[in-house]
């Protein structure tokens, strides 16, 4: 019982300890100091690490000294200014087809033959037609000699009296006869020598020559179709090859009328296809068409290729740059470059931001010579990388980034 009794009892000293003074006092006061300095320690932290902004970019890419002196750029295709469709007038079946597409062929080659038993039968009832009228002639030369021989004696017989002169007459109108016979036989000859011609011509249609030098685009027609030249039925076709000088590939793009003073005739041009990016062709402005489009309220412009590449194809897109004046050699080169907004002045040195890494990494360059809204850069970047475009002035080396969407 006085165990228990003695266990209940407050310890003076105890209570004394944990008076206003003591210890856990003590700790509590701690406390906001240590809150105090983790706030510093979180603030100091979120200053001293990267921050992420987000940002444009661009590629480093090879501009072209032109875009300095491009007074208007249009779009349009490539075009071959002589151009056929190769048909025929008779209606046929294709029984031999000598091309392919990409062949190129020589002016006067026979590129297909048509089926042409009629007509070949056509042109040798043509020449027998045209034998009987010459022997036609003949019959009726022999007529009028005859008959001027014998209007001779019996004009001599009626002079004295010895035949009658009904029978004179006879002869008179004999030899008319004769003479009309013989201009007969020789309008008919005409006649059957033209109906020849016609029926050569008929033949010479069954086989398709080409008409100038040039390089089949497309095959339309195979052995065993029907050729009409007039397409009349789904069964028949009314082309058999397209063909097209290459030699007369001409870059034709349409030009806002509200830009049609900015272009004129022999003006040098720029031409850019996007099959081939990594060059452009020399040019100049061979033609403008005198009518306009009035749907698009543009002009057709003729560009032609001051030399032709093989590699340029009918019907390629291209771009035309129209120039204020013509190239020099040192212009025909590509630089580096970057957008204009890509350069800034840090330290005052001229300088990039590329990105790495989703990293901004200011890098030190060489501008070179302004390039339209471009900037030529001789050295501290490479093509294909990519710059921020108008950095943040809070942009620092380092300093994660993010590209903006769009």
């Amino acid at each position: 019982m006085s165990d228990t009794l003695n266990a209940l009892r407050i310890d003076k000293g105890d209570k004394a300890q944990s008076g206003p003074g003591g210890p856990r006092r003590r700790k509590r006061a701690r406390w906001p100091f240590i809150l105090l300095a983790l706030i510093v320690a979180g603030i100091a932290a979120w200053a001293l690490s990267p921050r992420t902004f987000t940002v444009q970019a661009a590629t480093v890419a090879l501009a072209y000294p032109s875009r300095a002196i491009t007074k208007l750029t249009a779009s349009g295709y490539v075009v071959a200014q002589r151009k056929a469709s190769l048909a025929t007038k008779a209606t046929a079946q294709l029984v031999w087809l000598g091309v392919e597409e990409g062949s190129r062929i020589k002016k006067g080659q026979v590129l297909a033959r048509l089926e042409s038993a009629d007509v070949e039968a056509a042109r040798d009832q043509a020449k027998h037609d045209l034998e009987a009228a010459r022997f036609q002639i003949a019959s009726a030369d022999a007529e009028l000699t005859d008959a001027k021989l014998n209007y001779t004696r019996m004009k001599k017989l009626v002079a004295g009296d010895y035949v009658a002169r009904s029978d004179h007459d006879a002869a008179k109108a004999r030899l008319d006869k004769a003479e009309a016979a013989l201009k007969q036989a020789k309008a008919n000859l005409a006649a059957r020598s033209e109906a020849l011609k016609e029926a050569q011509a008929q033949l010479e249609y069954t086989d398709l020559e080409a008409p100038f030098d040039a390089v089949v685009l497309t095959k339309n027609a195979d052995v065993g179709d029907i050729i009409s030249p007039l397409g009349a039925s789904t069964t028949s076709k009314a082309a058999v090859v397209t063909i097209a000088d290459m030699g007369s590939l001409a870059a034709e793009v349409d030009v806002s009328e509200s830009s049609l003073h900015l272009v004129t005739v022999d003006e040098p041009c720029e031409i850019m296809l996007d099959a081939i990016p990594s060059e452009r062709f020399p040019g100049k402005v061979h033609m403008i068409v005198p009518t306009a489009d009035r749907t698009k309220a543009t002009v057709l412009v003729k560009v032609a290729f001051d030399a032709l590449d093989p590699r340029v194809l009918p019907e390629m897109s291209a771009k035309v740059a129209f120039l204020s004046r013509p190239l020099t050699a040192a212009e025909t080169t590509p630089r580096l470059a970057v957008p204009e907004a890509a350069v800034i002045n840090r330290g005052g040195k001229p300088a990039v931001f590329l990105i790495k890494d989703g990293r901004a990494v200011l890098t030190d360059i060489v501008p070179g010579e302004a390039l339209g809204d471009m900037r030529a850069l001789t050295k501290g970047v490479k093509a294909g990388e990519k710059v921020v475009v108008a950095p943040p002035e809070k942009l620092q080396n380092g300093d994660a980034v993010a590209l903006a969407e769009g």
